[in-house]
């Protein structure tokens, strides 16, 4: 087994990889939707970070990224790298030894690169990948799951709640609980600083991404919100009839009484009578009540793992 830079040659090879590790990965999570071709491999092939598995000519496995970017993960200060989901895979066999031999030949160049935070997506249900880039040192971060527009399975009552779509003049009113949400991820297990929504900036951010808003009141309070919106994390937002859930977050006192259930059913209920077929949802694996929830009803399809470097060594 050779280790070569990933160029323009490698591209058709690459992308037949590619495709064929998703569709492994789509006969664990049917939902995913079909797809014809991965994105364009070329954006990464610019920065020259990437590097190419092959025997005999043969391509064996690839793995490439996007950046070196700044602040990496919303760290001040922190440079990182990221090889989104198509960025990456090796044929079936000995795929362990194909990922060390490609992440030990990658790392050396985002190091040089002056990237400090390695970050890979991979597929949840590639368990030798998974474990090779644990053996590495890298941890879970991230993960991409999806659901079908069925309605969830749960009983809730929630008497004495009301709930409904915000309407598009009144989006501010829940701006105080998305800042309560980000000061929640500062706390232990998380330790995520998030800046403090400002209003004219939410106003854009709402209007860019076309968010959609469902809240719960009770006695005339917003007490919780769910937001989906265009946008996501893999390729597959990029689908017809795909929907991403950006964000959940009902007050602890309401907590554990079927509001987030409901929330979600609603939303479930408009976007399919709008036509959408798959929703999407990313949240952080140490989120330890995202984590249940989400899991509940979606079905998780990728993890990114990270790893981050002594800053001295390079």
């Amino acid at each position: 087994m050779q280790i070569v830079d990933f160029t323009d040659t490698h591209l058709e090879q690459a992308a037949i990889i590619a495709k064929q590790n998703y569709e492994v990965e789509r006969g664990y999570v049917p939902t995913l939707p079909h797809i014809d071709n991965i994105p364009d491999l070329t954006p990464l092939i610019e920065n020259r970070l990437g590097v190419v598995a092959v025997d005999n000519g043969i391509m064996l496995g690839f793995l490439c990224c996007y950046g070196p970017f700044d602040n990496a993960f919303g760290i001040s200060g922190l440079h990182g790298v990221f090889s989104p989901m198509h960025g990456n895979g090796t044929v079936s066999e000995n795929r362990c030894k194909i990922y060390a031999r490609l992440y030990q030949a990658a790392g050396k160049k985002w190091a040089q690169a002056g990237a400090t935070s390695h970050a890979v997506c991979l597929y949840a249900h590639d368990t030798e990948g998974l474990a090779q880039f644990f053996r590495y040192g890298f941890g879970m971060r991230t993960v991409d799951a999806i659901r079908g527009m069925e309605d969830i399975s749960a009983s809730f009552s929630c008497e004495g709640y009301t709930f409904s779509e915000l309407a598009p003049d009144d989006v501010l009113e829940v701006m105080t609980l998305e800042n309560m949400l980000n000061n929640s991820y500062i706390e232990s297990p998380f330790f995520m600083y998030r800046e403090p929504n400002e209003a004219s900036k939410f106003l854009k951010e709402y209007a860019y991404f076309q968010s959609v808003y469902f809240v719960a009141r009770y006695e005339e309070k917003i007490i919780a919100f769910i937001r989906a919106e265009l946008d996501g994390e893999t390729f597959i937002q990029d689908t017809p009839g795909y929907l991403h859930c950006k964000g959940l977050y009902c007050t602890p006192e309401h907590r554990g009484k079927g509001v987030s259930q409901k929330l979600l059913n609603l939303l479930i209920r408009k976007l399919r009578r709008q036509g959408y077929v798959h929703l999407g949802v990313d949240f952080e694996s140490f989120n330890p009540s995202g984590f249940n929830f989400w899991l509940k009803y979606f079905n998780a399809y990728t993890y990114s793992v990270v790893r981050r470097i002594d800053e001295q060594t390079h």
